[in-house]
């Protein structure tokens, strides 16, 4: 959230913050808490000063970061003690993951659930000692005077800092040895056999999802699933198998009780970042880039996989506006994507997307929708499709009163069938002009606050997302678009996220025409994931190229040889945090290790590299034996699994028609392919892609060949032969 400090009526001096381009960070810049940045001049004057720390974490649209601020944040007494006994530091998760990591890794370790605000007490030497996250002010400013004073008494310090040296000692354990990782060097399928049960014990059967409330879209679940039937379908054939049936049912049931739900933006496209029920009802309403970029590849793919036409017009809907709410409301002029939107508007949790009956009733009082016949029966239709009701359908002490959140009890399908009405296009065009209309209201209204910095890592989901969606398509006429667009972004990334001297320097963040923040794993591991999904769509080596430039840099600046494994932050990087991590789970963005062992997997097979395929194997047998045990935490992981068990298809394509082919052989529900492609062979000649060479054009017509493990089958002319060699 960008505030305008000329806005502001000041009554004290801005602190530290002020300098900073994090619009979290420039939230706080007002507040009387004296709040310092995270930088090694601050950790360096907490040592001269022998101070201890208060690290503040959270990020722009974070609700409850909010609630603190305004409660203790800008509450002059309570600011007094934070300033009296600590070095104050304000810390913006998205733009410090790093220093995120170790100090919620710290306080879960001290039997605190994680989450945001994190705020967390520090020794003068950054070491943790206690910490939780949200407090009111009462409580709040009790903790900070007990462990300031404490703090200040000799014998009381020493007990703090020989705490804080045992939670740093943990904290800095080997990553094998904290988490007991064994190699496993043979993979067996009884693995994903243990892992789907762990998973099918957790399924929503009724509402869709995993667990319970509250209920995140965690995309890389679905994947995992997509990924594990394909390979019972492959493995066992035309076998009848429950569990593909479970699956698709899962799958299937959780996308659509999403798009139906509160946490789907209804009038104008888009995902919120959870639902706090298991009904997928209320969302927290902040809406990030993250989430929006991996649902793309979700729904693209589940439009692929579903045979139920109704069901792939609405997922390509979900598709087209998801789409259209990133480029209205997140794009940046010169093609980035920015960070998210705020949950809160002039106050209030949720009221952007929030309408009352009183306000409903007033737009179809006045508005004469064309496609209406009467309009007392449209407002009744209207209530009924998006679950209004007279007295609000949503309550939270954070919201406008008589809130209603726009969500959908029941399909289009069901709804028509309800109802007696008489078919579904006519609902569906009464539908489309609910939404635009409604949408220009909403959009007169003071708008949630924006963190416009753009971020390497989520800017590259989006290119992997907009990639999937253009393969999913197939040749529809629209799918050039999205190819448009991931190029658009990657260009982006290429022209303003490198160093303009060393173009294999990347920064993590960009805002306001500067870069800043060396890039972590996370950066360079979805960019490089993002490049070779780029290249498999429009077949421009530039980005394979890229891809294997990256990967060696990322070797040489943040491979631990020993544990075969790769750090977080660059390990030659000039600023040392208490302890330096390995990235392993996999949360709502993918693990950095696990993106990282699947890129190596299908870099090594695209230029042949022995290294890039042996190193992701030795990755992928350090967590194995988690697959079975804890896929939730390892989904990812998983699914790389899969594609060890099976061989990868190598689909190489050589003719004047080569991208249409592509294109209708990438529209196919393939997950663990390589597709490469040329004009003609002496480009294949050329490339620099081995499996080009000596690939002939074969009856003068475009000629695909189907390759496993460097064996080929003969080649052929038609996508539907080369899919039966699949």
């Amino acid at each position: 959230m960008k505030k305008n400090i000329n806005h502001f009526k000041l009554n004290y001096i801005l602190n530290q913050l002020i300098n900073s381009r994090s619009p979290y960070l420039l939230q706080h810049a007002q507040n009387p808490v004296h709040w310092q940045a995270w930088n090694n001049a601050t950790l360096e004057k907490a040592k001269q000063e022998n101070k201890p720390i208060l690290v503040s974490i959270g990020y722009s649209a974070c609700h409850w970061c909010h609630v603190m601020e305004h409660e203790s944040f800008e509450n002059k007494i309570v600011a007094e003690a934070m300033n009296q006994y600590f070095i104050c530091v304000k810390v913006d998760r998205e733009e410090r993951p790093d220093v995120d990591a170790i100090y919620m890794e710290a306080v879960q370790m001290m039997g605190v659930s994680g989450g945001w605000p994190l705020n967390v007490f520090l020794t003068s030497e950054a070491k943790p000692f206690w910490g939780g996250t949200y407090f009111p002010a009462k409580e709040w400013i009790d903790i900070v005077q007990q462990i300031g004073k404490a703090y200040q008494n000799p014998t009381k310090k020493q007990e703090i800092e020989e705490s804080a040296n045992k939670v740093t000692k943990v904290l800095s354990i080997s990553t094998l040895e904290r988490y007991n990782l064994k190699d496993v060097a043979d993979f067996d399928k009884t693995i994903l056999e243990k892992a789907f049960q762990s998973l099918e014990k957790r399924f929503d059967k009724e509402e869709g999802g995993i667990g319970e409330a509250p209920k995140f879209p965690m995309p890389s679940y679905y994947l995992f699933l997509l990924r594990y039937q394909n390979y019972l379908k492959k493995e066992e054939k035309n076998i009848t198998n429950p569990i593909k049936e479970k699956i698709t049912n899962q799958i299937y049931l959780t996308l659509n009780k999403m798009a139906q739900g509160g946490i789907y933006d209804q009038i104008g496209g888009g995902f919120a970042r959870y639902s706090v029920d298991k009904e997928w009802f209320a969302p927290h309403f902040e809406k990030m880039l993250y989430d929006n970029a991996q649902l793309l590849s979700l729904y693209a793919e589940a439009y692929t996989t579903t045979k139920n036409n109704t069901q792939k017009q609405e997922y390509k809907q979900i598709i087209k506006q998801t789409t259209h709410f990133l480029l209205t409301e997140l794009r940046d002029k010169s093609n980035g994507f920015y960070s998210a939107l705020d949950a809160d508007s002039e106050g209030k949790e949720g009221k952007f997307y929030t309408w009352t009956i009183e306000e409903i009733e007033e737009i179809f009082t006045h508005h004469i929708f064309q496609t209406s016949t009467n309009q007392e029966e449209d407002l009744q239709l209207f209530k009924k499709y998006y679950s209004i009701t007279a007295i609000g359908n949503w309550q939270s002490p954070h919201a406008t009163q008589g809130a209603n959140i726009l969500y959908r009890k029941n399909t289009d399908e069901e709804f028509i069938k309800e109802n007696n009405l008489c078919n579904e296009n006519n609902l569906k065009d009464k539908v489309k002009e609910w939404q635009n209309y409604f949408l220009e209201i909403r959009n007169k209204r003071i708008r949630p606050s924006l963190d416009d910095k753009i971020l390497t890592s989520w800017n590259a989901l989006l290119i992997k997302g907009f990639s999937n969606v253009y393969s999913a398509l197939g040749h529809q006429k629209d799918s050039i678009i999205y190819l448009d667009l991931a190029l658009q972004t990657a260009e982006f990334i290429e022209n303003n996220l490198f160093d303009k001297q060393d173009k294999l320097k990347l920064y993590h963040t960009f805002k306001d025409g500067t870069t800043e923040i060396d890039a972590f794993l996370e950066d360079y591991s979805l960019l490089i994931e993002a490049y070779i999904t780029l290249y498999q769509i429009c077949f421009d080596e530039k980005w394979l190229l890229r891809a294997d430039e990256l990967t060696q840099h990322v070797f040489a600046n943040f491979y631990d040889k020993e544990e075969r494994l790769f750090y977080f932050s660059n390990q030659f990087g000039k600023e040392k945090l208490v302890a330096q991590k390995k990235e392993i789970f996999d949360n709502v963005i993918s693990a950095s290790n696990s993106v990282m062992a699947t890129n190596l997997y299908f870099l090594g097979i695209l230029v042949e590299n022995n290294l890039y395929k042996q190193t992701s194997k030795e990755m992928l047998g350090k967590v194995a034996s988690l697959i079975a045990a804890e896929p939730r935490h390892v989904s990812n992981w998983a699914s790389l699994f899969t594609y060890f068990l099976t061989p990868t298809p190598e689909i190489v394509i050589v003719g004047k028609n080569y991208k249409e082919i592509a294109q209708k052989i990438s529209s196919v529900y393939i997950p663990n392919k390589v597709i490469v492609a040329a004009k003609n062979e002496e480009e294949g000649q050329k490339s620099v892609v081995p499996l080009l060479a000596m690939r002939p054009v074969m009856n003068n017509q475009t000629t695909i060949y189907v390759c496993k493990n460097k064996t080929c089958q003969l080649p052929v002319n038609s996508v539907d032969e080369a899919l039966k060699q699949i």
